[in-house]
């Protein structure tokens, strides 16, 4: 499969298993905290990495203390604006490499296709983390799969 395409098909699984956990959290009377704060950190992270892709300033604290509703909101607007990067990026820009400067102060020089991938993990990661404690507050966690996603025909 054509890397454009392997990574656009990541990032709708990812949209959609992000979208599904925090509609899970949203449901919920009382959602757990640590769980909204994974779910806070996994939007800030997408922006974050994009930002660094584009070269534009970070816009918002990496583990930041968002609502229910901010997040939503976060959520509304993250999910186009990588979809419009997918859309826009040619092979040559998979393969370029990106300099940003992390949360320590130390500089990196890393392939956009690193990237992508370290965005859709990291937050398979985090999702992992908030069904623990979903499930640990006596909630049924969201089923955020890959294969689930696949088979039932959620990506293409």
């Amino acid at each position: 499969m054509e890397k454009l395409k392997h990574y656009r098909r990541l990032f709708k699984y990812d949209a959609l298993a992000n979208r599904e956990a925090f509609m899970n959290l949203k449901k919920s009377d009382n959602p757990p905290a640590r769980a909204l704060t994974f779910m806070a950190h996994i939007i800030a992270a997408k922006l974050l990495w994009l930002k660094r892709i584009t070269g534009e300033p970070q816009s918002m604290a990496v583990w930041p203390e968002l609502t229910v509703e901010q997040c939503e909101t976060h959520l509304a607007t993250i999910t186009p604006l990588w979809q419009d990067f997918l859309d826009t990026l040619t092979p040559e820009g998979v393969a370029r490499a990106v300099a940003y400067t992390n949360t320590k102060g130390e500089t990196f020089y890393t392939p956009v296709e690193d990237i992508l991938m370290h965005v859709v993990v990291h937050a398979a990661y985090h999702r992992g983390q908030i069904a623990t404690d979903t499930r640990a507050a006596g909630q049924a966690p969201a089923y955020t799969d890959f294969i689930h996603a696949a088979r039932s025909g959620f990506i293409a």
